[in-house]
């Protein structure tokens, strides 16, 4: 494997980091006291090209490969983990799983707005009972002729109040467990499906979060996403994109950390010197230095899998696993250094580390990782 980027690549970390610098980086923080996302400078991505990199040119997007993916995302999480995350949902889960299961008429119809910035897409597997057992969902589509009935709610959903598009799980047959959930895609609008936001969340601030609401919503058969009882399947490919997206920005998010962490230790003066000549804050530098690099060769790995379109899942939820925590650790560290003046809106210190908590909980948890990669090493499920 190849340890640089190539031309094209660079190419678009120039571009991304140049606009990350100019449009969201200067504007994150309030953005999180608003809690408010900001639709002109999404568009402006779309316009840009940035959204759908990784989207194919006969879905206007740029056709680029999984590390072009990653860089986008990494250089998103540099500025604010509500964008990156926006930017997660919409391609990795949503756009990236209609590809892989969808129709040709549903890839036209939904992919090609979402990778221009002018369309949301939501993803509804988690339920208010329901988190690492996504096969103990309670949601139920019933079948009605060339219509299925959908009831039961989705809980803690980026997008759910803006979506356009939902990707939703239900169970077509409770009987069968995992092999008894189906997908569909689910318009805004539709009689009987509704959103509820959910405010005053500890971070992702400007990210849109909510609750579904599924009471009766009618859906055509036309709307299913992959045959009936794959649902499952589709929800673990699309979580394994994801994974892939979240676990780039947690690098983008604690590379900013050390460098806020380097400027100051550089210009803080105790004890007669900067403090970046005390032994003990180099050691707090130096651990975040190799945290970072050890979180981006597993993203690497987990995307040259993935470019080589082979099976990556065990990569992919190291990569997870790996920078969920490893992101939490370098902010962690960078307060450190930092001192009281993290604790403080002066610096994007406290925001990053409100941000940083959700990255080990939602496309999976931690734990569920750990059982991900311990099952690929024995070969002996710790559940079902």
């Amino acid at each position: 494997m190849d340890f640089k980027y190539n031309d094209e690549q660079l190419a678009v970390q120039s571009m991304v980091r140049d606009f990350v610098a100019k449009e969201i980086t200067p504007n994150a923080k309030q953005w999180d006291i608003d809690e408010k996302f900001p639709d002109d400078v999404w568009k402006k991505m779309g316009d840009l090209g940035i959204i759908g990199t990784a989207i194919p040119e006969e879905y206007e997007g740029s056709g680029m490969d999984y590390l072009s993916h990653a860089i986008v995302a990494e250089e998103l999480g540099y500025g604010c983990s509500s964008m990156r995350g926006s930017y997660s949902v919409n391609i990795s889960l949503v756009a990236k799983t209609i590809l892989k299961w969808g129709t040709e008429e549903q890839k036209q119809k939904y992919v090609p707005p979402i990778a221009l910035g002018q369309s949301f897409g939501c993803y509804g597997l988690t339920e208010p009972d329901s988190g690492s057992n996504a096969a103990g969902m309670k949601s139920i589509a019933e079948k009605d002729g060339d219509y299925y009935v959908l009831s039961g709610n989705k809980m803690w959903i980026t997008h759910a109040d803006v979506s356009d598009v939902s990707l939703v799980l239900a169970k077509t047959d409770k009987d069968k467990g995992p092999k008894g959930i189906t997908a569909f895609l689910v318009e805004k609008g539709t009689p009987g499906f509704t959103a509820q936001p959910i405010h005053e969340k500890i971070g992702l601030r400007a990210q849109d979060t909510g609750e579904l609401i599924m009471d009766g919503a009618r859906v055509h058969k036309d709307q299913m996403l992959g045959p009936e009882g794959k649902g499952f399947a589709v929800a673990m490919s699309a979580l394994d994109n994801a994974r892939f997206t979240v676990s780039a920005g947690c690098i983008g998010t604690a590379q900013s950390a050390l460098d806020i962490s380097k400027t100051y230790a550089k210009e803080r003066i105790q004890f007669g010197k900067p403090i970046a000549g005390h032994q003990l804050v180099q050691q707090l530098i130096a651990n975040m230095v190799v945290d970072i690099e050890m979180g981006r060769m597993l993203v690497w790995r987990a995307g040259e899998l993935k470019n080589q379109g082979v099976p990556n899942t065990r990569e992919t939820c190291m990569a997870k696993y790996f920078c969920g925590e490893m992101v939490n650790r370098v902010v962690y560290n960078a307060m450190q250094v930092l001192g009281g003046y993290s604790f403080s809106g002066e610096y994007p210190l406290e925001r990053m580390y409100r941000d940083s908590r959700i990255n080990t909980l939602y496309e999976g948890t931690s734990q569920i990782q750990q059982l991900i990669i311990g099952n690929s090493e024995l070969g002996i499920p710790a559940f079902v």
